[in-house]
């Protein structure tokens, strides 16, 4: 089977500005993104640069846009896309080279809302016990693999990027709901900011376009309304 793959290209060392290259590759109907992409480097140019690390859909590397959606390469099939499939970086997002995006801004809005627990009281001998029905209350967001294919499919972020957008707020969700952690006020008062969660305008894109399946724009408003319940 031969499929038509179509790659956004762009170095800033060569390119005045993004353009697409058209490849042949020949594959199985059950070869992923990430074989085609694999297969143009090693055979036809090795010039092409994307990330990849597990290849499992656990790292959260090779997040892309596929066929006009976002997507992890290593998930998506060729049986699932047909003969014609396109490849573009992350939307919103600062381009390196081809599908190699900046993730720097990204990654400090996941800093900024603390993403780890806060827990001041004196260490217990084991561990710090929690029930299954507390366990549970957060338990979609943990879920999260920071790839960043919900913050950059958010019209909110591509309008404004200083939003600190839906996977930031997954995992400020994460911990404001664990019943160890103390640190909820904190991380709520960093989110009613300005570009906190009152940006998200309920499109569900983001929802769409999580590879872990996270109901993402219901954590968004569990936390607003944590916010509101605060301050009531």
């Amino acid at each position: 089977m031969e499929v038509t793959l179509r790659i956004l290209r762009y170095d800033p060392d060569r390119d005045e500005a993004p353009h697409w290259e058209t490849y042949k590759v020949g594959v199985d109907p059950m070869d992923r993104v990430l074989d085609l992409l694999i297969k143009v480097k090693a055979e036809q140019d090795g010039s092409l640069s994307f990330r990849r690390s597990c290849a499992h859909g656990i790292c959260g590397s090779d997040a892309m846009l596929i066929n006009g959606r976002n997507r992890l390469a290593c998930r998506i099939r060729v049986d699932q896309l047909g003969k014609k499939i396109s490849v573009a970086p992350l939307p919103g997002l600062p381009v390196v080279k081809d599908m190699i995006v900046d993730m720097n801004g990204f990654f400090g809005k996941y800093r900024s809302v603390k993403p780890y627990l806060i827990n001041d009281q004196p260490e217990p001998e084991r561990e710090r016990r929690q029930s299954q029905v507390d366990r549970a209350r957060y338990d979609d967001t943990t879920k999260c693999i920071l790839c960043a294919a919900c913050t950059s499919s958010c019209p909110s972020f591509w309008a404004r990027p200083e939003y600190v957008g839906p996977a930031a707020i997954v995992q400020a969700h994460r911990f404001i709901f664990d019943s160890r952690d103390e640190g909820a006020d904190e991380r709520l008062e960093i989110l009613a900011d300005e570009n906190g969660v009152w940006r998200c305008r309920t499109i569900f894109n983001c929802v769409d376009a999580c590879p872990r399946g996270i109901n993402i724009t219901r954590a968004i408003l569990e936390v607003s309304s944590a916010i509101v319940g605060r301050r009531g």
